[in-house]
Parts: structure tokens; C-alpha cells; sequence
């Protein structure tokens, strides 16, 4: 497809588009399930020595294919970068960042870059650790200057900096969707920690993922740098990179930004802060996290002038603790702000990205090759997007396969069980009908004379009924998130499944019927 056959197009979809319904939190475990089952344009280029041809013709593959993905899922922009021995190689734009203006989508554009946040928020930790300002395992209340722990039924005095940096820390996720327009009034840092801080299981148990312990963090640097965190960072840690663009700080005079990122539906979000800045309140290009990820490789990559010795990245990159839940599907352990997995070939690969209102966001980096990729796009629909580049950029590498390919796989496998479902419930609709009129069944509403497999059915529609209407009161799901398009097959398949449900309970074969198949 022309370049500009898909922009149109892509346009005159989103105008179009209508908001897709929340699916029902239930089905999380069956496709948990199939998760596991399924284990078993362009931008500038720059050759750099053994690797340019590589990259030429990797950047070749994605123009072709990058158009056509995001026109499957609905996603108007997205910017990548690709990292080779330490070097962006190649960064690149596709789409738009803004639709009703046609603005298109450059490298440079700044993006809310959400819960990469976390992970430079991390370098800033590790920057205080080598001045020897804090020690990962000594306690957090003693670098607390303006601000205590709140009562609570488990020993905070427990609490490490090593714990809220691996999300072992037994806080708990906190509140999501607190968001303010940039100018807006909103609580400070230490009012919010006082609301959200709240721990519910005892520290270093397992992996629980907390928002709330990375602002913790944001707060423990503040007291003990004396300095506000974003100036920090941007001192110590941003500058050093030179991810120039980059900032902890909204700021009106970003250069090229389009500050709306888009829902589900399509429809835009307009730009938003939150009161809290180390989980998630970082904007940057493609480009300053390109150099983020750069700065983290352990191969001959690795320059003296890095902000961290070497010692300290690995540190970063050690396994803490296992990750739990949805997360295990595609990471092994968790480190200090990094998810950790094996690759197929024996190599550590580790990542990090996030997810906003509007906004999706990933890096990808192997640091003994000095591999890397990063991918911004300003939709909540991006996932299966993410997961198809992260498979061609894996396996153009030699790595195989990466956790996070495994999402386009089980959208595969999602697909072929609608299909099958829905024709095994059309025909069983067609039975009924057809008896119907045969007269085999007929309607019975007296209760006093239903079997037990007719109460069992009438479960089942009460219970998917229940979950659909549960499901269409949420202004947003994850499962939505990571099977854009598929997630209304789903819930339309549920819905179809639940109605048989209750015709079957109330239209019963008659007994005359019963007699005649006994």
C-alpha cells in the first residue's frame, strides 16, 4: 500500500471508528491460558561498519510492513528507533501524531513515554547510590526527611530501596487515571504518597507492580539531593545522556509537540500530567530513549563517560525477584526497574515500557550485543503493533523470539477458538429453531418443573450476563488494550453464548420428545 493511500485511509478510519465495548474481566484467565499454551515514513539511516547493511535492510522490511499493521490495529502514529552497538542506527516516523490536523508523526516528536519513566527513574537511584548517598538494602525510612510512612498493619521499617525499585516492596499498585491538564491545580508530591502509600502483603514477598513505590522513590531522591526531582534528573542523569528533549516537566515550549495521544475508540486525549513524575511523568522522543537504552549496554559499547559504571548496570539488570501474573508471560524475573527474560538462545534481554491513557510505549535491549529498539505510539491500541516489531526486529537478529511476540501469536489463537465457537453456536442455534418449529420443545416457565441442567443453564446466562454488563461499565480494560478488535468478536461471542444459555433453560425438549431419543 502507497504511503499516502494508507495516511487517507488511516484518517477516514479513526473519524469513523467507534468506541470499541470493554470486555469482561473473566475471560483474563482463558487467555491467560492461551498465553501460556502458545510458550510451548522512515527516518534518517546511518551505517555503522558490519551492522549498516543489517539495519538498511531491517529498515527496508518495517517500511513495508509498520503501514499496514498500523492500519490493521487503528494505531495513527508511531516513532522507532533501532540501537546497534550502542548507536541509534536508525530512527523513523509512520502516521500521524495529530489526525483532525494532519500533523504527521516525526522522530523528534515528544511523547508521554508513561512507565519507561521507571526505568530512568532507576538510573537516577543508582546515580545516588555511587555518590553513596543511599545503599540499596538499607531501609527507606531513614532517607525520609518531609515525609513518613503512614500507619499500616505490616513493619514499613522493612521497606528497601532494592524493594521499591523490583516492585517487591508489598505497596500496592495505586490509583489509576489520576490525570490534570498541565496547568492545572494538583495535590503535591507528598499528599499524594500520604493517600496512595498503602502496603498489602509484607515486604520482599513477591512481585506486586506499584506506581506508588517509584513516586515513593521520587520523594526519598528529592530529600536526599535537596534538590526537586526533576532538576536531578535532568541534571544528573538526562543532560549527561544528552537526551536533550527530554523532561520530568511539562513544558509549553517542547519542541514538535502534538500533545494528543488516542483511546481505544480513536477519540483524542489531550495532553495531561500527573501529580507524580518517577512512575510515569516522562516526555521524551524516540531519540532521547534511543540514547537511554544506548547508555545501557555491558558490551565494548560501554563508554567511560557513561553516567553509571558498569558494576551498577548489571546491578540494574540482576535478577530480584519473579514476576507474577500477566507479567510472567513474558518476563522471567524483574531487577531494579527492568523486566528481565531469557532469550531462546541463552542471551539476558531486558525491557521496559508503558501504558497511559492514550499512549503506548516500549524499549527492547540485549546489553552483552548492544541491541536495542525503542517504539512510542500515541494509541491505547498498540500492543499487537509492538509485539509484530518486536518479533521481526528479534528474529532479523538472531535472538529468536522475545516475550512480548507472544501477544500477536495468541491473537492467532484467539481468532481460530471465536471461529470455532461461533459456528458450534450457530448450529446449535439452528437445532433449536428447527425443534421449535417441530415442536420438540416448547417454552416452560414454570420453575417448579425445571431439571437441574436447566438451573445450571440459567447460571451460566446470569453470570455471562453479569460479566458483559460489569464489562460495558469500564472505561477501560487491559484485555482491550492487547486484542484491539478481537476483544468485540469476544464479547460478542459471550453474548450469543449467554442468550443460547437462557432459550435453552426456558424452551425445553418436551417430554414427548425425551421418550422418543430414550
Amino acid at each position: 500500500m502507497e504511503q499516502a493511500d494508507f495516511t487517507s485511509s488511516l484518517g477516514r478510519r479513526f473519524k469513523e471508528s467507534e468506541k470499541i465495548t470493554d470486555m469482561q474481566s473473566i475471560t483474563a484467565n482463558l487467555l491467560a491460558i492461551l498465553f501460556s499454551l502458545f510458550m510451548l515514513q522512515t527516518g534518517s539511516c546511518k551505517d555503522r561498519g558490519e551492522g549498516g547493511k543489517k539495519t538498511v535492510e531491517l529498515q527496508q522490511q518495517l517500511d513495508q510492513r509498520i503501514p499496514g499493521w498500523m492500519e490493521r490495529y487503528e494505531v495513527p502514529g508511531l516513532t522507532i528507533a533501532v540501537i546497534k552497538n550502542g548507536e541509534t542506527s536508525w530512527s523513523g516516523a509512520y502516521g500521524f501524531a495529530d489526525l483532525e490536523n494532519q500533523t504527521r508523526m516525526k522522530p523528534e516528536t515528544v511523547c508521554r513515554v508513561e512507565s519507561i519513566s521507571k526505568s530512568v527513574t532507576a538510573l537516577g537511584v543508582m546515580k545516588l547510590v555511587e555518590m553513596g548517598a543511599i545503599q540499596l538494602d538499607a531501609p527507606v525510612y531513614q532517607y525520609l526527611k518531609s515525609w513518613e510512612f503512614p500507619e499500616s498493619n505490616f513493619d514499613t521499617d522493612k521497606v528497601t530501596i532494592r524493594h521499591l525499585l523490583s516492585h517487591s516492596s508489598g505497596l500496592s499498585l495505586g490509583t489509576i487515571g489520576l490525570e490534570y491538564a498541565p496547568q492545572e491545580e494538583k495535590p503535591s508530591l507528598r499528599e499524594s504518597l500520604t493517600r496512595e502509600v498503602k502496603f498489602v502483603q509484607e515486604p520482599g514477598k513477591s512481585f506486586i507492580y506499584s506506581n506508588v513505590g517509584f513516586n515513593l522513590l521520587e520523594l526519598i531522591i528529592e530529600d536526599v539531593s535537596g534538590r526537586s526531582f526533576s532538576e536531578f534528573m535532568k541534571e544528573e542523569v538526562l543532560l549527561p545522556l544528552d537526551m536533550e528533549n527530554a523532561n520530568y516537566e511539562w513544558r509549553n515550549d517542547f519542541p514538535t509537540l502534538d500533545p494528543n495521544g488516542h483511546k481505544l475508540s480513536g477519540e483524542p486525549v489531550p495532553a495531561y500530567v500527573y501529580s507524580e513524575k518517577g512512575a510515569g511523568g516522562l516526555f521524551a522522543n524516540v531519540e532521547d530513549i534511543a540514547r537511554f537504552v544506548g547508555a545501557g549496554m555491558l558490551n565494548d559499547a560501554y563508554s567511560s563517560e557513561n553516567i553509571l559504571t558498569q558494576n551498577s548496570i548489571s546491578e540494574l539488570y540482576s535478577p530480584v525477584i519473579d514476576v507474577a501474573g500477566i507479567y510472567s508471560l513474558v518476563a522471567d524475573h524483574y531487577g531494579l526497574g527492568h523486566f528481565i527474560e531469557t532469550l531462546p538462545n541463552g542471551q539476558k534481554a531486558v525491557f521496559g515500557g508503558g501504558q497511559g491513557n492514550g499512549w503506548m510505549t516500549h524499549f527492547h535491549l540485549v546489553p552483552e550485543t548492544g541491541e536495542g529498539i525503542v517504539i512510542l505510539t500515541n494509541s491505547s491500541r498498540s500492543w499487537p503493533l509492538i509485539s509484530h516489531i518486536l518479533s521481526d526486529w528479534a528474529e532479523w537478529n538472531g535472538f529468536g523470539s522475545v516475550g512480548m511476540g507472544i501477544i500477536t501469536k495468541a491473537t492467532t489463537v484467539l481468532w481460530i477458538l471465536i471461529l470455532l465457537t461461533m459456528a458450534g453456536l450457530f448450529f446449535q442455534w439452528v437445532r433449536i429453531i428447527r425443534d421449535f418449529l417441530e415442536e420438540k420443545r416448547q417454552f416452560d416457565l414454570q420453575i417448579k418443573n425445571y431439571t437441574a441442567a436447566q438451573f445450571i443453564l440459567l447460571a451460566m446466562f446470569l453470570i455471562m450476563t453479569s460479566v458483559l454488563i460489569w464489562s460495558m461499565t469500564r472505561e477501560y480494560q487491559m484485555i482491550n488494550s492487547i486484542f484491539p478488535g478481537v476483544s468485540g468478536w469476544l464479547m460478542s461471542t459471550i453474548f450469543l453464548a449467554s442468550m443460547l444459555s437462557i432459550f435453552m433453560a426456558l424452551m425445553p425438549k418436551t417430554e414427548r420428545e425425551i421418550q422418543g431419543n430414550g
